[in-house]
């Protein structure tokens, strides 16, 4: 592919949070248990519903939709709670925690493996105020070229032009760039609008985006050193 520069998108492409493990705790207190896998799935699934169905709900404050995505787990996992006193108690675990978001475990090798071969990186993330605060705590930070946020620039995707800033920001050209994210609508059709090429990230196959062709779909960025250099 021979790409010069790779912009990243943030949550869930670079770093996740512990939310299934919340949700297996929230569970096992009800007197039920059900297994990690089945978790992960149903909220994979309940994330691609949310990008193709609602685009932009998952990005704006937790009160407006959680439990209303919430609820949608439940329903694909056989369980029916009271969903006001769930998101309590699933907050309520989840702020035992230290970090809201954690790096995955393979994030800051790939960043590290595409700078020693003088490949510029940069983010382009819908996201709010924390989004330094979330790269600085996982020591990301300071593998980024340019960093370009939603909340920062006063654009988000799928629009033109967050994407036509980091453009500029970097003094790059579209065709030179891959983008990288694991939503469909707001990564892969919102960088193609400038022209650049897009990787997607659908850790379980093709399962939750069968309605997409899109190619290249990988597991996760561990991929991505490898298509750059093609």
């Amino acid at each position: 592919m021979g790409k010069s520069f790779v912009w990243f998108d943030l949550g869930y492409t670079l770093v996740y949070q512990q939310r299934e493990e919340v949700y297996r705790q929230f569970v096992r207190e009800q007197g039920a248990d059900v297994p990690l896998s089945e978790v992960e799935r149903a909220y994979h699934l309940t994330d691609k519903l949310f990008m193709r169905e609602y685009p932009g709900a998952l990005g704006k404050e937790a009160q407006t939709f959680f439990p209303w995505y919430l609820g949608v787990v439940n329903y694909k996992l056989g369980f029916h709670f009271d969903l006001h006193r769930q998101c309590g108690r699933m907050r309520e675990i989840q702020g035992l925690s230290q970090r809201k978001w954690l790096s995955f475990p393979y994030t800051s090798t790939v960043l590290e493996r595409l700078r020693k071969h003088a490949v510029g990186v940069g983010l382009i993330s819908n996201w709010d105020a924390t989004a330094r605060h979330v790269l600085e705590d996982n020591g990301l930070i300071g593998y980024f070229d340019h960093i370009v946020i939603s909340s920062e620039v006063g654009s988000e995707k799928p629009g033109k032009e967050i994407f036509l800033c980091a453009l500029r920001a970097a003094d790059v050209s579209p065709e030179d760039c891959l983008y990288v994210g694991d939503n469909y609508y707001d990564d892969v059709v919102g960088s193609s609008r400038v022209g650049m090429d897009a990787v997607l990230i659908n850790r379980f196959g093709r399962l939750g985006i069968e309605e997409l062709v899109h190619e290249p779909t990988i597991a996760s960025i561990e991929a991505v050193p490898d298509i750059v250099h093609r």
